[in-house]
């Protein structure tokens, strides 16, 4: 008999005489990493005050950077009404001026969504009236006129 003939037999019948053991071999474990910006952004839409500060504290994102969304973090926050999260924000140095990619202010996206509380908030902080999108609107000019709080906050004189 030649060797591979022997070889081969030899192969079976070890084979036969010893079932195969399977033995599972565990997927590579994968995880997806995500650039702290989009966490951020997740985490100032979720409204978690906690994560916001230990995200700041740790200078892991800078507040004035905009997102793949075209916004900061304060539009972001206004657009979810959490005057909390609009709060920390300012106190963490977000600038009530900034602008999104389409010129949007904070206080347009407050007025344009009905947002009284925060449009207050952000006045007090020195938000300007008169700041224009590139629509050529005024923060005013996108108040609900059913939004009786905001209309009145913005009647002349008042602010």
């Amino acid at each position: 008999m030649d060797f591979l003939s022997r070889y081969s037999s030899t192969r079976c019948t070890q084979a036969q005489e010893s079932p195969a053991t399977v033995i599972p071999i565990a997927p590579a474990k994968r995880s997806v990493h995500f650039p702290n910006d989009i966490i951020f952004q997740d985490i100032v839409r979720k409204g978690d005050l906690e994560q916001i500060g230990r995200f700041m504290r740790a200078r892991k994102v800078r507040v004035d950077t905009l997102f793949h969304s075209g916004m900061a973090a304060l539009h972001e926050a206004v657009l979810t009404g959490n005057l909390e999260v609009v709060k920390l924000l300012v106190k963490y140095g977000a600038d009530v001026h900034q602008r999104d990619e389409d010129g949007w202010t904070p206080l347009h996206m407050a007025c344009s969504d009905s947002y009284p509380e925060i449009a207050r908030y952000l006045l007090a902080k020195g938000a300007s009236t008169e700041a224009e999108n590139e629509s050529g609107e005024k923060p005013a000019d996108l108040i609900d006129p059913d939004c009786k709080e905001l209309a009145k906050l913005f009647e002349a004189g008042c602010v």
